[in-house]
């Protein structure tokens, strides 16, 4: 599974205004379930937050990729924000986040949870892409970038 594969046009927003991680995870829940039909940003955002309560997904560098598997969920799902400003998201190196990729995944698919994890902390490792994904001034750029061949390399 590719990221061209969960990620649609639909559910990227840029220039988010959010106050808090909590506002964050609920704007990433409404994108996210804005059109799924198996998916309610309820479900979607409670599923973030009970990963949350774990530990934060925040990666560093500003990015965090907060994730929730969901009973009756029909296939994986993502969602992807950039924030006007940075908010405090417990990231491991402290640094506000502004990057947000949101995965949610059905209940039962946990190998493909793990291998999307692994291949989206894997593009945003990229720092070039970053830098873009920062810079970009359209949703369709950063779509391009994230489901592209950059972000496959």
């Amino acid at each position: 599974m590719e990221i061209a594969d969960i990620l649609t046009l639909k559910h990227i927003s840029i220039d988010v205004q959010v106050a808090s991680k909590k506002s964050a995870l609920e704007e990433l829940a409404r994108l996210g379930a804005s059109d799924i039909q198996s998916l309610t940003p309820a479900q979607a955002f409670d599923s973030l937050v009970s990963r949350e309560r774990l530990g934060s997904t925040g990666l560093g560098n500003g990015i965090a990729i907060p994730h929730g598997r969901i009973k009756r969920l029909e296939r994986t799902v993502g969602a992807f924000i950039r924030t006007n400003e940075g908010v405090d998201f417990d990231s491991i190196d402290g640094v506000s986040v502004d990057l947000f990729f949101a995965l949610f995944v059905p209940l039962e698919t946990t190998d493909e949870h793990l291998a999307m994890l692994a291949k989206l902390a894997e593009v945003f490792s990229n720092e070039p892409l970053v830098d873009e994904l920062r810079r970009s001034a359209t949703c369709e750029i950063i779509h391009t970038l994230l489901v592209g061949p950059t972000a496959q390399q």
